[in-house]
């Protein structure tokens, strides 16, 4: 195939609340005419940051297995439509642990799980171990990283080095509370509520700093360096005291987006991904001219390594120098 249509949706979930949330996905599954792919939002199904606040045995009465009620929904949803389409949930596993989890249901009923690799949500949430690339009806290999997954740029490498050509990019993002100076900040959620009397407002809080002026410091480069399209889906509106920003988009192995949206509203966008253009993109020629034997300082522990939920909300500056001695051609030096 010389193209896949694929399609991102943004909306604003209920916390809590599987039936309202699995509703807004049918509705988008059912719009999504033509469409081969459907990505929709990490955690969409229960909801996202006010999970932090439940207590560890809340959580574990509203997670489900796999083959639980809400991915068994989306499946039936993959195979009646004939599409693949993926939905983020909170996962407990037979021995009761908890994970972000993010299921891929295929037309055919197969499903492929993703469990984030760096939880930071609840201390109760544990981190996945595994990458997940898998192959699709369509001749081209997808695979799927949550939310600060994609941050780590070691993780969106290792996802194109086991073959991914489409990234499924589940967020909740934007408007958080950075720690950086010059990271994004809240948005008044005033603003959020106004957005029909004054959308001129809320919009500007969505292309700002604070929502796609963030995201282009660094998304686009993730599908450029590695020769991946990549299918950016986001939350927006109200996420318990945060406002997410949406920006629900899709692009192409050069980085460039080409297809977007910045509405202060639950929407979905399509466009057709044209594949003749992964063989010659950048990133995959530069995935030729890597050398492997340099890299060992990519799996060096230095001893300062922390936790994702601790280094998520470390309060105190990061040192600029490690303190473990590295040996090998990485610790040489250039002069």
């Amino acid at each position: 195939m010389d193209q896949l249509r694929c399609a991102t949706v943004q909306f604003e979930h209920r916390p809590d609340d599987k039936a309202y949330n699995l509703a807004q996905v049918e509705k988008y599954v059912a719009q999504a005419s033509s469409v081969q792919l459907i990505a929709f939002p990490e955690m969409c199904l229960l909801g996202y940051w006010h999970l932090r606040r439940h207590t560890a045995d809340r959580l574990r009465e509203l997670a489900e297995p796999l083959d639980g009620p809400s991915i068994t929904a989306v499946r039936d949803l993959a195979i009646r439509y004939g599409r693949a389409v993926g939905a983020g949930f909170l996962e407990i596993d037979a021995d009761g642990r908890l994970f972000n989890s993010y299921a891929v249901c295929m037309p055919d009923g197969a499903v492929h799980r993703h469990r984030k690799l760096h939880a930071f949500e609840h201390e109760a949430i544990s981190s996945g171990d595994a990458y997940t690339v898998f192959d699709t009806p369509w001749g081209v290999r997808a695979g799927i990283l949550i939310c600060w997954d994609n941050n780590l740029v070691e993780n969106v490498r290792a996802t194109a080095l086991l073959g991914a050509s489409i990234l499924i990019a589940p967020h909740q993002t934007g408007g958080t509370a950075s720690r950086s100076p010059y990271g994004m900040r809240p948005i008044p959620a005033h603003l959020w509520h106004d957005r029909h009397q004054n959308p001129a407002a809320i919009e500007a809080e969505l292309r700002g700093p604070n929502g796609r002026e963030w995201l282009m410091r660094w998304l686009p480069s993730r599908a450029h360096d590695n020769g991946l399209f990549i299918l950016f889906s986001n939350g927006v509106g109200q996420d318990d005291d945060e406002i997410r920003t949406g920006n629900a988009m899709i692009i192409d192995p050069y980085g460039r987006i080409i297809e977007e949206t910045w509405a202060a509203a639950d929407t979905m966008i399509v466009a057709d991904l044209d594949l003749t253009l992964l063989p010659l993109s950048t990133g995959r020629r530069w995935l030729q001219g890597r050398r492997p034997d340099l890299y060992t300082i990519l799996t060096h522990r230095f001893g300062d390594e922390r936790d994702p939920r601790t280094a998520r909300f470390l309060p105190t500056p990061v040192p600029l120098h490690r303190t473990s001695h590295v040996q090998g051609p990485e610790a040489q030096d250039p002069e």
